[in-house]
């Protein structure tokens, strides 16, 4: 059986600059995208090119979405999924169980 978690190649290479880093996280950010971590000078030089071809994603847009994922963190949406670790939980750390519900 593979294993598909296996690198398929080693860097070759060097690291990429902090500068290409900030640049690349910049133009992400600007596009709305998420981009792959670069190993290599190249590799982040390639993905630079690719996001500054993209078209930025509209200020208002970006502004909107912020402004909704702070209320949403502000109301504490979500939470539902949260464990509530002194209702549904006995012990700590890897000897945690959960609780048996009574019926």
């Amino acid at each position: 059986m593979t294993n598909h978690h296996q690198r398929t190649s080693t860097p070759s290479g060097p690291p990429p600059t902090p500068r290409q880093q900030r640049y690349l996280r910049q133009l992400a950010i600007q596009r709305g995208v998420t981009f792959v971590v670069p190993r290599t000078r190249a590799e982040a030089s390639r993905a630079i090119d690719a996001l500054k071809r993209r078209t930025p994603e509209p200020f208002a847009d970006r502004r909107r979405e912020l402004r909704a994922l702070q209320r949403d963190m502000a109301c504490n949406r979500g939470d539902d999924a949260r464990v509530d670790h002194e209702l549904e939980t006995e012990g700590y750390g890897s000897t945690a169980t959960w609780k048996q519900a009574d019926l």
